[in-house]
């Protein structure tokens, strides 16, 4: 029975799956902490990887891996493959306004790159290390996002020039033309200063990064395109993740290039575009609300349905840690409308949630917004099981949800890469696609989301 293995390494944990290459059939999995910080020794995260792939057993038995990874995270590495300084991850903000430089310096690079820059991406992050650190820009010789490193450790090699990746993490550099899938020098020589670096090769979707005749490593993939490729998400489809941050990304046949800077022009893992929003605060904001009210997030849950749609006027601004869409980086968290009556757990908890989903129907609206159309709305993440947000989805959204089988999606999607490779067909493998939960839209009250708008917009 042929076996695969996929890796999701995200900002708070490595996860690993196997699965039966033909069926799959969960067969193991195993999963290791992440430390927090928006600033971490990528060390770290591959001491996690070799720890979950012994828990597995090894590879031995293993007929191909994939790894995917949480996008944008900054790995410099020096001529000789040395990491020159920590990782700065997707949601340090500190080079915002070296986004906002590098904007300015190419005004056109939203049609270049598919996106305008803000903080999280590559770019910035290079940018800001050029100005604040030059000594260590100048001893850059490779740029490598999180999955890139790590297939790269995997695979035993030294040398920076075997480094690879695949066109859905490229296309988060905010240095990478999806539409061509080459680089755009220009942009990384002015971010860095110099053009002596090498930039991971393009491997295909279906295809391996490294084969040695025993391990087979395969091109890998961003985390979101990972996540959608895991749960069958097909053209015309719009996924809401729940994770530590929250995003809003469609399959699209074609390209996205958004001006205003709130939708990236990503691309997928099967050839395809994954025009994204992304906001900085989701699961984690139902998590301090739960830890302040003392109760559990299923008491938590209860209590956001006691409330009626609303929250009795209440609007959370659930910006704790600034936000990304819309692009206000020291943005801060904000509760308004609070009344005698209406303060209370139940109206409280509601409206953390109808805060948070709020704003990722705002995010989904910029996709809308550029003609990205879908017919079909998934709902995905850790936060996607519970029922008082299932349903606030489905009002906030004023549509019926589907909820995926509960799953390690991004990692399954490295899983499913990794199968695809090996069969050598023109499709990734059906398994894993199509077994959905509906929530049924009950209720819903355009003027919620109408009051949430507007008070996004006035940030």
């Amino acid at each position: 029975m042929p076996k695969v293995a996929g890796v999701d390494s995200s900002t708070q944990s490595v996860k690993i799956v196997v699965r039966d290459v033909d069926t799959g059939e969960l067969i193991a999995s195993a999963s290791r902490p992440h430390p927090e910080g928006t600033e971490v020794n990528p060390q770290h995260w591959w001491d996690a990887l070799q720890g979950v792939i012994e828990d597995i057993g090894g590879l031995a038995d293993i007929s191909a891996i994939g790894i995917a990874s949480q996008q944008h995270g900054m790995i410099l590495l020096d001529e000789l493959g040395e990491v020159i300084r920590p990782a700065l991850l997707w949601n340090d903000t500190r080079s915002s306004a070296n986004a906002s430089a590098l904007n300015s310096e190419f005004p056109n690079i939203h049609q270049r790159t598919g996106s305008q820059l803000v903080a999280s991406f590559t770019a910035s992050k290079v940018r800001w290390v050029k100005e604040n650190e030059p000594e260590n820009a100048a001893r850059v010789r490779a740029i490598a996002l999180p999955h890139d490193w790590l297939s790269w450790k995997l695979s035993g090699s030294t040398d920076i020039r075997e480094i690879f990746t695949d066109r859905s993490d490229a296309s988060g550099t905010g240095y990478f033309d999806a539409t061509s899938d080459t680089y755009v020098d220009e942009i990384v020589t002015a971010a860095l200063g110099h053009n002596n670096v090498y930039l991971p090769r393009i491997v295909p979707a279906n295809s391996f990064g490294f084969d040695d005749g025993k391990l087979k490593i395969s091109a890998g993939a961003g985390d979101n395109a990972a996540g959608a490729l895991g749960v069958g998400a097909k053209l015309g489809d719009l996924v809401i993740s729940l994770g530590t941050s929250g995003t809003a990304f469609a399959v699209n046949a074609t390209p996205t290039h958004d001006p205003s800077g709130e939708v990236a022009g990503f691309a997928d893992a099967t050839g395809n575009f994954l025009p994204l929003a992304c906001t900085l605060n989701a699961a984690k904001i139902f998590d301090s609300v739960k830890n302040l009210l003392g109760i559990s997030f299923e008491e938590f849950s209860e209590l956001a349905l006691k409330a009626a749609p609303g929250a009795g006027g209440i609007i959370f601004l659930p910006h704790f840690d600034g936000e990304r869409t819309p692009n206000k980086p020291n943005a801060r968290g904000n509760i308004m409308g609070l009344t005698h009556e209406n303060f209370t757990p139940a109206n409280i908890s509601r409206a953390a949630i109808e805060g948070v989903i709020a704003g990722i129907a705002y995010a989904a609206h910029g996709l809308e917004a550029l003609g990205v159309n879908s017919s079909r709305v998934l709902l995905i993440g850790g936060a996607s099981r519970n029922q008082a947000v299932q349903k606030i989805t489905a009002e906030i959204f004023g549509q019926d949800i589907y909820v995926p089988e509960p799953g390690e999606y991004v990692a399954d999607g490295a899983a499913k890469q990794a199968a695809w490779a090996l069969s050598g067909n023109d499709s990734p493998p059906s398994w894993g696609s199509g077994e959905y939960e509906k929530v049924s839209c009950t209720a819903n009250d355009p003027s919620v989301v109408q009051r949430y708008f507007d008070a996004i917009r006035a940030i």
